[in-house]
């Protein structure tokens, strides 16, 4: 059985991912792959090169700030760099083997069909807000541009077989407990 943990932006999927690894479970985590393969994959690399320009790499580096600003100059732009990571970072998750995955874009890529179940991590509003200021040094008004960026909350709480409540308050580990059960 594959099974994804999802959830917006400053709700704690990786630190509920953390805790599954100490019980033993090896997770896959979406973001760090897709920051790998797009440094290592040929295919990702050729693609970003055609699209953006020769100069998004340099001596093997990726610009970061080069796609950042064609990325947040349209919807399209965004659609078209997800076009060429997101099969790639697929393929690489299909490859690996492993039954876990932590995605925060699960519904909005598609991997929701990769996996059988989907585990929902959610915190109210404030929280999160105070979690990605400080865990990014970001004000108030930048952590709501985050969240707003992303797919509602309660939508993805909806299209989720479980949800666990991360709100610094609900126990995490009976959570989880009553998850297995």
């Amino acid at each position: 059985m594959k099974i994804a943990v999802t959830g917006g932006i400053g709700c704690g999927k990786s630190y509920v991912c953390d805790i599954l690894r100490k019980r033993g479970f090896d997770i896959y985590d979406c973001d760090a792959a897709a920051k790998r393969l797009m440094l290592t994959s040929d295919d990702i690399r050729v693609a970003l090169k055609e699209l953006i320009g020769d100069d998004v790499y340099s001596d093997g580096v990726l610009n970061k700030r080069k796609v950042s600003d064609f990325l947040l100059k349209s919807d399209e732009n965004k659609l078209r760099v997800n076009n060429i990571v997101h099969p790639v970072v697929a393929d690489d998750f299909i490859e690996s083997g492993l039954e876990w995955m932590e995605c925060a874009i699960l519904f909005s890529s598609g991997f929701d069909k990769l996996v059988d179940k989907v585990i929902c991590v959610t915190a109210p509003l404030e929280v999160r807000i105070d979690r990605i200021m400080k865990r990014d040094g970001l004000t108030r008004e930048k952590a709501l541009e985050w969240i707003d960026a992303q797919m509602e909350q309660k939508e993805i709480e909806r299209r989720s077989d479980f949800v666990i409540v991360n709100d610094g308050v609900c126990d995490l580990e009976e959570q989880i407990d009553i998850m297995f059960k």
